[in-house]
């Protein structure tokens, strides 16, 4: 489901349950009770209720955005050691590197078709891109340079795919939520009690007042839908992520 669609379906739930809640209650309300004035210590505790929500929905935020930008990184490094390779083939024969080119195009389409999917849904990834990689290191490692321009190349295509190769146990490693269950059931605890604060400020069925609880649920709805999609580092449908490396494809 894609994640506008997720968000939108959360938000409308979540406001027409605050004003069915809200009209249901005040349906239910007796005609004696007093709704003109709200006890000052009530006040004060939705206060710090709502300051201490928005600290932790801050640091939520932070947090996931952080980890969404080290694995934008890591996978930036990943593409542009590749590339790096493939432009450092210049000196060496046409078939060589026509080989090499071949076998970098294949790691990068089983990246992008293979471990992204899998890294998408949580999923553990098999040892094919390993081994692919492993095959373009073996390419340059057991050709014999044959002249000065070859020499001087050799060691920084065989540090280019050293890096590529790092850079890529970082991005397995990234895959999947960066927030623990704890934190999530902080989250939405913490959120459904600060909606709920609504009804104990007495908040009446006019339309000025059941506007300002709507928009007040949608924020909340919205912060934590964006906390949810960060908390996913290469997102949770798409190969939006993959960016650079369907670059690299276009490139080869």
């Amino acid at each position: 489901m894609p994640e506008w669609l997720v968000y939108t379906v959360a938000s409308v739930l979540v406001c027409l349950l605050v004003i069915v809640a809200t009209v249901v209650r005040h349906r239910r309300v007796a005609d004696d009770e007093d709704t003109s004035e709200t006890p000052d210590v009530l006040e004060y505790m939705v206060m710090m209720v709502g300051v201490v929500y928005a600290i932790v929905v801050g640091l939520a935020i932070a947090g996931v955005w952080e980890a969404r930008g080290a694995a934008e990184d890591t996978v930036q490094r990943e593409a542009q050691a590749l590339y790096e390779v493939d432009q450092r083939l210049d000196v060496y024969p046409a078939g060589f590197r026509t080989q090499v080119q071949h076998h970098i195009d294949d790691y990068t389409r089983h990246a992008v078709s293979t471990e992204w999917p899998a890294m998408q849904d949580d999923k553990p990834v098999d040892a094919s891109g390993a081994t692919l990689l492993r095959r373009i290191r073996s390419d340059i490692a057991h050709h014999t340079p044959t002249d000065e321009l070859q020499s001087q190349a050799y060691q920084p295509l065989l540090d280019q795919i050293a890096a590529a190769d790092d850079a890529r146990h970082q991005r397995l490693d990234s895959a999947g939520t960066t927030l623990p269950g704890a934190v999530w059931f902080g989250l939405v605890a913490g959120g459904v009690v600060t909606l709920g604060l609504l009804y104990t400020l007495q908040i009446r069925r006019s339309t000025r007042e059941l506007l300002l609880a709507t928009a007040f649920s949608a924020l909340v709805v919205f912060l934590l839908f964006l906390v949810w999609s960060f908390d996913a580092p290469f997102g949770h449908s798409g190969t939006e992520s993959a960016q650079p490396f369907t670059d690299l494809l276009t490139n080869l």
